[in-house]
Formats: C-alpha cells, structure tokens, sequence
C-alpha cells in the first residue's frame, strides 16, 4: 500500500509538471524557442494568488480568476516587448533574451514583495481512506491529477478542432506557408503565450497548495523540472508534455521514497539521460528533416 501511495503522491505532482511543461511544449512548438521566464511566471501567479486571498479576503477561486488574468497579461506583454522584436534572430539571442527576462522577473518581484517567504493560505486540506483504512489519499492529488487531465483533453480538442487551433498547427509546420495563407502569425504567437501563462497560474496555485511558500525564486526549479519533462515526452508535443511531466512526477516521488531525497534530481535527470540516448526526440517526439 505504501507503494500505491507514493504512487498517487507521484502523479499528483506530476501532474504540476505536466501543467507547466505543456507552456514550454506549446510556446516551443510553434514559435520554435524556449520561454525559460516561463517559471518566474508561475512565480508571479503565486503572488497574485496570495495577495489576493490574503490582503482582499477573496475566495480560492476568485483569486485563482486574478492570477490566471495576471500570468496572461504578462505573458503576452513579454512576449511583445521582449520575444517578438527578435523574431527573425538567432536561437542563442532568444535564448539569452528569455533568461535575462526571467533574472528581471525574479529581482522586480524581490524589490515589490522583498525575499522572504510568505506562507500561501491553507487549500483543500484533508484525505481520504481507501482498503479499510489501509491507503489515505489526499484531496489535493486527487483534485490535481483531474484538473490536469480535464486542462489536457480541453487542450487537445482545441488544438484539433477549432479555426485558432488549426493556424496553430499550420503555424507549428511553417510559419511562411501560414502567412501566404492569411494566418496572422503573430496573433497565433501571442495567443498561445496566453494560453500557457494561463496554465502557469493554474500550476502556481497547486504547486503553492503542495508546498505552501511563496518567493522570489519560487518557480525556478519547478520550471527546470517542467522543462525536463517536455523535453522527455517529446518537447513541442502536447501529449508528450502530458505523459513527461506525469513520470517525471513519478520517478521523483519515488527516488525520494526509495533510494534519497538528496539524489532524487540526479535520478531524475539521469532517467532523461537514459532516454535520450534511446530516443533523442522524447518519448513521443517526432524526427523533423531538415534540408541544408
């Protein structure tokens, strides 16, 4: 039972990363580069959340509403000031420009709300029983693995069967073809910048009702994990996101149980290691010709 416990634990943190991956996932399939403030988003939806429950006294869910506004917002206003002036630059330039972006985000949040850590308010405490009392589940994983495979399965109908997420994919396969095509690519651009800072705030809030402290740095490591998880799914690939971030989740849960707590990221990145000498694309990646 302890097993099948750990197990439950694994996919609901997973699940947080299958969440936040699906931001780099998206955002890398179709503007091909790696939004690495992506994280320090998270950060910023966790503020807002706090604040909001906190200092306006608001709901869960209310504040869950600011922060997803919020997170949009700014994604969209990086995405313009910063990521569309480079758009015909180098990968290196991008790529520079989002870790300078993210650097900015963490020391703007230091110097508005100050370094230490703020406790997030107390979210969907409690468990269940299951087998006669012999395996307590808790709320939260169970409320987060469902949020992630309701937010997946809204996701990829939307991909596949609206005109918005159609230029998506036609932007994703080329970009020149889609302009001669009348898609506005830097609307679809901008568009899928808010749907991922939109998950990112989701993703804050549940990653605060886990590990309940909110700081400057707070979504640095989680992003890297997020990230790690694209790129092991298959990075630009939605359900590889999905199933990425929910092993990850599980080989991390149970590195901590099993082996150490001190090794668990070492395991993990080895594990991508492994698979990435096996299948360089992800486990769900697809190898892309490249004419030269």
């Amino acid at each position: 039972m302890a097993f099948l416990s750990y197990l439950i634990s694994g996919l609901g943190l997973g699940s947080v990363y299958a969440i936040i991956a699906l931001g780099y996932s998206m955002v890398y399939g179709i503007a091909k580069m790696l939004n690495f403030a992506h994280g320090d988003i998270i950060m910023a939806g966790a503020y807002a959340a706090f604040f909001a429950m906190t200092a306006a006294g608001m709901p869960l869910l209310a504040a869950a509403l600011i922060s997803m506004v919020i997170c949009t917002l700014l994604g969209v206003t990086i995405e313009r000031l910063a990521y569309k002036p480079l758009r015909q630059a180098s990968s290196l330039s991008v790529l520079i420009t989002a870790i300078g972006v993210s650097y900015f985000l963490q020391n703007a949040s230091q110097l508005m709300f100050g370094s230490d850590t703020k406790i997030f308010p107390s979210v969907l405490s409690g468990s269940f029983s299951l087998f006669n009392g012999r395996l307590s589940v808790s709320y939260l994983s169970v409320l987060t693995i469902v949020i992630c495979v309701v937010i997946m399965s809204v996701l990829t109908l939307f991909i596949n069967k609206t005109k918005t997420g159609k230029a998506m994919r036609a932007c994703s396969e080329d970009k020149g073809a889609a302009v001669l095509m009348g898609i506005n690519v830097d609307a679809i651009i901008s568009i899928t910048f808010a749907i991922g800072s939109g998950l990112a705030a989701i993703a804050a809030i549940l990653l605060c009702a886990t590990y309940p402290s909110v700081y400057p740095t707070l979504g640095s490591m989680p992003g890297i994990r997020a990230f790690t998880a694209a790129v092991f799914g298959g990075i630009g690939s939605i359900p590889g996101a999905f199933l990425g971030g929910l092993m990850l989740g599980i080989i991390e849960t149970l590195a901590k149980a099993y082996i150490s707590t001190q090794l668990s990221d070492a395991i993990v990145f080895a594990v991508l290691i492994i698979v990435l000498l096996i299948r360089p694309t992800g486990l769900l990646g697809k190898k892309v010709s490249v004419k030269v």
